[in-house]
């Protein structure tokens, strides 16, 4: 009979290894202990670290990003953008983000053949790869550039597409952000600095290796993988393989062959069928009574495809209509409740269910807390949801 690993040992392990009831001592730390950070929302990344420090504070995480760059934004598992410390980096390019690279690149030639002007793309795939290596040799020659910067300088960037011809939602846009994403895809250019504030989406592009001496290199693809999947179940294990698969968007095979060369654990999770590290199936000590003020996209309840277990009835108010999680309210491992934060800077948030006079306390104090180091900041989620957007008011 596989050994059997309660609830309540998973969520000891979460609020341990996420630093949630244990802060970390660096940025890098408190990333690593998540193995990394939902990007779409810029305001993620600072928040999601900052929850996770005993003193927050928007400046470290800036100076982890682009002074000392020990942290990396790069395009990874499921075609998103994460920031992850450079090793961990330089897994999920060669796991994840270079097999994304082949297949949309494939995609946006066949784009280019039947949504663009055949006249000026006769031949897709060399038409592609002749603007990739020229954007890629503008960027080289500026050092860095936005893309409106490199689309003056190769002019084939603005190569438009009409997409969804006849439909309510049809659109013309140019190539420029989708040949950036191959490049970024393909480890050769990486995003650094934005412009204006940390919670800006327009960013200034940098040759990868120039970034980061020597780019990311250094692992094979399956070897990648292995790796990462230990990371992964190190820090959101034990679990079901379907949330690995998921995480990770790797195929079925993929994620089988990743798993057997890792030989992990079979665990029983409640009568749910999981995996954990071989070497880690003893229980951790549950920590003391915590609360955590999460933002939207935050890893943690993102670590998961399953997520009843900590969630429990309140999906519904929490998250948008593609599934992305709203600021969440979490008690001792588990979701309470939402937050967010007004116009005026106040943090209001609401409890959806009856948590005690004590633990409401402590809820109240982290409230306090989180509107003190937020400062003059004012933060609206990128994917609204139910409860935020009522809270919000």
């Amino acid at each position: 009979m596989p050994p059997k690993i309660s609830t309540e040992q998973r969520r000891a392990r979460l609020a341990v290894r996420h630093h949630l009831a244990a802060p970390a001592a660096t940025v890098t730390g408190a990333v690593a202990g998540v193995v990394a950070l939902h990007a779409t929302d810029p305001a993620t990344v600072h928040l999601s670290a900052s929850a996770r420090l005993a003193s927050p504070a928007v400046s470290l995480v800036e100076r982890a990003l682009y002074e000392d760059r020990t942290l990396l934004r790069l395009l990874g598992m499921r075609r998103t953008v994460f920031v992850t410390d450079v090793a961990t980096a330089a897994l999920v390019q060669a796991g994840c983000s270079a097999d994304i690279a082949v297949k949309q690149r494939k995609l946006l030639e066949q784009h280019l053949g039947t949504q663009g002007h055949p006249e000026n793309v006769p031949e897709p795939a060399k038409w592609l790869a002749e603007v990739e290596a020229s954007a890629e040799a503008a960027l080289r020659a500026r050092g860095s550039a936005t893309a409106q910067q490199l689309s003056e300088d190769e002019p084939r960037l603005r190569q438009q597409l009409l997409m969804a011809a006849g439909k309510p939602y049809e659109a013309i846009g140019n190539v420029t952000s989708r040949v950036l994403f191959l490049l970024a895809a393909d480890g050769r250019i990486v995003r650094g600095r934005p412009r204006g504030s940390w919670l800006s989406t327009q960013y200034v592009w940098h040759p990868l290796d120039e970034w980061v001496p020597g780019g990311l290199r250094g692992w094979d693809a399956e070897q990648a993988r292995v790796e990462l999947a230990r990371r992964w179940l190190r820090a959101y294990g034990p679990a079901p393989v379907a949330d690995l698969r998921w995480w990770t968007g790797w195929t079925a095979g993929q994620t089988k062959k990743a798993l057997a060369a890792l030989a992990p654990a079979e665990v029983d999770l409640d009568g749910v069928p999981g995996v954990a590290l071989a070497e880690d199936l003893e229980p951790v000590p549950p920590p003391p009574p915590w609360v955590a003020f999460l933002p939207a996209l935050d890893p943690t309840p993102m670590g998961w495809q399953d997520r009843d277990w900590f969630l429990g009835p309140h999906r519904a108010p929490l998250f948008d209509r593609s599934g992305n999680i709203g600021p969440t309210v979490w008690l001792s491992g588990r979701v309470v409740g939402g937050w967010a934060q007004r116009a005026s800077g106040e943090i209001v948030f609401r409890l959806l269910e009856d948590v005690g006079a004590e633990a409401r306390a402590m809820v109240e104090a982290e409230a306090q807390r989180c509107a003190g180091w937020f400062g003059a900041a004012r933060v609206t989620p990128r994917f609204r949801t139910p409860l935020e957007r009522e809270l919000a008011g």
